[in-house]
């Protein structure tokens, strides 16, 4: 997560009491198939940090799945507990990442560029012969994933991000962006009333111009998942378990839209999606580091996750998930959700 209000440099008691910014990402070098940046896509080179709680991380997970990184990208899930020095790796015996060696992923911002401003986020890429930082940019990591590693795509990889189709992507991904990713956060952080009442109202208005496009289309652009879906689905995933209660985006839930809720249970149960999700990551992380919105760290013991796995019927409007390609094979060995964090 980026997030200027309350970031760990500043303690998990300053949510909800400042005003809310997302951070621009410091480190915005890309991994690219010609290194230019001085980051060539390289099998084994590079480590993936994640909070499985986080919807911006959410994304590069799924990302990694469909194309079938997982043996050319290895992956680090952080505590969803993040303490005041940031996303820790206290789930790894010993409390150490076994492949960087670290404690806290704050050692590989620090080993970039120490002191640096912004926080310390997730997705993050590390690049393991030196224990450096690569790059923190979550809004370009996975377009990178798609259009820069090629090379190291499984067979039947999905384009996530077709060339003919992406300015249609780009503007529905840039109002989602705006309003219902980065909206849910500006509504739960907001510290004044009208700050609250104005993210809220523009949450469930592209929430309902949102379900409107896709009451005739099983996907949000084209007729396969792109990039857009896995962008959207991020946000709603979570929005039950958490930003309806704890970010206070309560007109509706997801799950009294039909038409959202039918979508989201589709990708869902698509296999790189629903698979990367732990929801007692998501409910821990939010409701027990956030602790200037939730200072008794109360977790919540819903909602029914029952549902998640109930049919959608959404093959009906047509569309081929990964069109000419293939779905991903079996979650890695290592790699699963636990059980506690599924339906």
């Amino acid at each position: 997560m980026s997030a200027s209000a309350g970031s760990p440099a500043e303690g998990n008691a300053s949510y909800g009491h400042k005003e809310f910014k997302r951070s621009t990402s410091h480190f915005a070098d890309r991994v690219t198939a010609d290194g230019r940046d001085g980051w060539p896509v390289e099998a084994g080179r590079y480590r993936l940090v994640v909070s499985r709680a986080c919807p911006w991380a959410g994304r590069a997970l799924v990302a990694r799945r469909l194309l079938g990184l997982e043996s050319a990208l290895s992956l680090a899930v952080t505590d969803p507990i993040q303490d005041d020095r940031s996303w820790r790796f206290t789930l790894d015996p010993g409390g150490r990442d076994p492949v960087l060696g670290i404690r806290f992923l704050s050692e590989a911002y620090d080993a970039r560029e120490s002191g640096c401003p912004g926080g310390v986020s997730v997705p993050a890429l590390v690049d393991v012969p030196s224990g450096k930082l690569v790059t923190n940019d979550y809004q370009q990591i996975t377009l990178d994933f798609t259009t820069e590693w090629t090379a190291l795509h499984r067979e039947g990889a999905p384009d996530l991000y077709p060339e003919p189709l992406r300015d249609e992507i780009d503007a529905v991904m840039e109002g989602i962006y705006r309003d219902v990713n980065n909206g849910v956060y500006r509504a739960g952080f907001a510290s004044e009333q009208s700050a609250y009442e104005a993210a809220c109202r523009d949450v469930f208005r592209r929430l309902e111009l949102t379900s409107e496009r896709l009451a005739r289309r099983r996907y949000l652009v084209g007729e396969t998942i792109t990039e857009a879906d896995i962008r959207l689905f991020s946000t709603l995933v979570r929005f039950d378990a958490v930003y309806h209660g704890h970010f206070k985006c309560n007109r509706w839930k997801l799950s009294e839209d039909p038409v959202l809720w039918a979508y989201a249970r589709d990708l869902f149960q698509t296999p790189g999606f629903g698979d990367t999700i732990d929801f007692d990551h998501i409910k821990r992380h939010y409701y027990q580091v956030h602790a200037g919105i939730n200072p008794t760290g109360v977790v919540p013991l819903g909602p029914d996750l029952a549902g998640w796995l109930t049919p959608h019927h959404r093959a009906e409007l047509g569309g081929r998930p990964f069109g000419d390609g293939t779905p991903p094979g079996p979650v890695p060995a290592g790699e699963e959700v636990p059980a506690t964090g599924r339906p």
